[in-house]
């Protein structure tokens, strides 16, 4: 890679919106399949192997420590259109330490 191409990568990470506490934050996307297995594939792999997710756009940018333990719904609705929806909940991780026992 150039100095001229780690420059522009560099000032497009800075130019994204940085996504934190605090504020809420939704997108929706609508993906072929072969898109949203690669995502989920990436995603799959953050969770096995950090116990930290980075989500980018082209606009923003989503850093998130999760916790455990992490709740898989699956909703199946064979009636009419068929429609199966699988959702992930992480809980944040906290830092907090319990207390002392003396």
């Amino acid at each position: 890679m150039t100095d001229n191409q780690d420059t522009t990568e560099e000032a497009e990470e800075t130019e994204r919106t940085i996504i934190r506490s605090g504020r809420e934050f939704e997108q929706e996307y609508r993906l072929d399949a072969t898109e949203a297995g690669e995502f989920l594939i990436r995603l799959g792999e953050q969770l096995r192997d950090d116990d930290e997710l980075r989500i980018v756009d082209e606009k923003w940018e989503l850093p998130f420590a999760f916790g455990e333990p992490i709740e898989l719904e699956i909703d199946f609705d064979g009636v009419g259109d068929p429609e199966l929806e699988i959702e992930l909940e992480l809980p944040g991780r906290t830092d907090e330490k319990g207390p002392d026992v003396r």
